[in-house]
């Protein structure tokens, strides 16, 4: 079979391939990691079930925690759950679908357990049925949903029940949090615009500071965690770098060998809902995603920082969506912001929470692609600024911090921007007018 053949034989699979490809090679980033450590199979067992049983607040670090043949392992599971799912709701694989897959592959390395995820798969299942829509009418919004996962954890360590008690409780909240969030998000869509990918982030984190306040009122407060490992293994940094470099030489061949559709992306501001793999294919869009990545690991090397669970886990979400708003071009301004800003605040650009806004700032990089270069160095400033405020307002039981704090900037910045603009656009009208 000669290569067009075999493009053709992939046609409208293409991103299936590669989402079975990416489980593959997790599971050799595990084995890998095992060997690093020197740890065998029993020890990986051990090592997912003290991640089970743990408190997953931020910051929990699994490869600290558990090690990194665990951690990936974990992520494996996570993942797999995530295909499954797919699969059985016949879902097609669009640019969402890969930010889905690959921001819950990335949290997989601190917060997200196949355990602790499932509650809120089955809220979102009941409000499914409830309004009589099969479970892939909601599929992404509960793929996002399990942000709050560590609370369901949490709660099984904070109630002064017992532990039986204690556990179906923790049920019930995270199914409760599946049911709620596929309404609550859709609204909180409108509040930014669009101009924050983390849309479900941003849901999560006013869902999150409800439950929070709720449990302060009974005298119930969780504490956030610092578990962080320290370094920059030379193996993970060559094993994303490798995964990048597949993904764009994968999207090249697609694309046979034709960078404009790359080009095209550039040129999109990003503002949600823009999915690149239905605006300009498959091939162009893993490009993109690959650059990105490899963007994001070029800065953590650069500024001397971690090759954690959590960065790991920054990068892999932000190249995931990067099939969905973000590319170089809007990206790079706002994450130009972060760095200037912890050059001049009280921060470093090595701190932890610092570090993951680096990549995360993907979430803001719309403003930079509609208002400019400027307004996305500004965003990535105030990012850093509210970012490293809002976890202790729901004491870590948010993972998805950035989320929420890049749907405040765009509330922010975004009205007065597009007031500017529209100001613009009506002194202009005036001259040619006058003229």
């Amino acid at each position: 079979m000669g290569a067009k053949g075999f493009r053709e034989k992939l046609e409208g699979r293409e991103l299936k391939l590669f989402a079975v490809f990416s489980l593959f090679l997790l599971f050799a980033a595990g084995a890998a990691g095992m060997r690093q450590e020197g740890q065998g199979p029993a020890e990986v067992i051990r090592g997912l079930w003290t991640i089970v049983m743990s408190r997953d607040a931020l910051i929990t670090d699994y490869f600290e925690l558990a090690g990194y043949g665990a951690a990936f392992l974990n992520a494996v599971l996570v993942m797999g759950m995530g295909l499954a799912l797919m699969h059985r709701e016949k879902i097609k694989y669009t640019g969402l679908t890969m930010a889905a897959m690959f921001i819950n592959v990335g949290y997989a390395l601190w917060g997200k357990n196949p355990v602790n995820i499932l509650p809120i798969f089955l809220g979102a299942s009941v409000y499914a049925k409830a309004h009589g829509f099969r479970m892939s009418k909601y599929l992404y919004t509960t793929l996002f949903g399990t942000s709050l996962a560590p609370l369901v954890t949490e709660l099984i360590f904070l109630l002064p029940f017992g532990r039986g008690i204690n556990l179906l409780i923790a049920v019930g909240a995270g199914t409760l949090i599946g049911f709620v969030l596929p309404v609550l998000s859709v609204h909180t869509a409108t509040m930014h615009g669009g101009f924050n990918l983390f849309n479900v982030g941003f849901s999560c984190g006013i869902l999150a500071f409800v439950i929070v306040c709720v449990l302060k009122a009974f005298g119930l407060e969780s504490n956030p965690v610092m578990i962080w490992r320290e370094g920059r293994p030379l193996w993970i940094g060559i094993g994303l770098y490798g995964f990048f470099l597949l993904a764009f030489l994968y999207g090249l061949y697609l694309e046979k060998g034709d960078w404009k559709g790359l080009l095209r992306i550039w040129k999109h501001p990003g503002r949600a809902v823009a999915d690149f793999v239905l605006m300009e294919g498959v091939g162009c869009t893993l490009m993109n995603m690959a650059l990105v990545g490899a963007l994001c690991t070029t800065y953590i090397w650069l500024i001397g920082g971690d090759f954690s669970g959590p960065v790991v886990g920054a990068i892999l979400t932000a190249f995931g969506f990067s099939a969905f708003g973000s590319h170089v071009r809007n990206y790079t301004p706002v994450l130009g912001g972060v760095f200037l800003a912890a050059l001049v605040n009280q921060y470093s650009p090595t701190t932890p929470g610092v570090q993951l806004a680096s990549a995360f700032a993907v979430g803001l990089a719309p403003i930079a692609g509609r208002f400019g270069v400027l307004a996305g160095i500004v965003a990535g400033m105030l990012h850093i600024a509210i970012v490293m405020c809002t976890s202790q307002m729901y004491g870590g039981l948010n993972l998805y911090n950035n989320g929420f704090s890049a749907g405040w900037v765009a509330i922010i910045m975004v009205p007065m921007l597009e007031s500017f603009m529209l100001e613009r656009r009506d002194r202009k009208r005036k001259r040619k007018n006058a003229s």
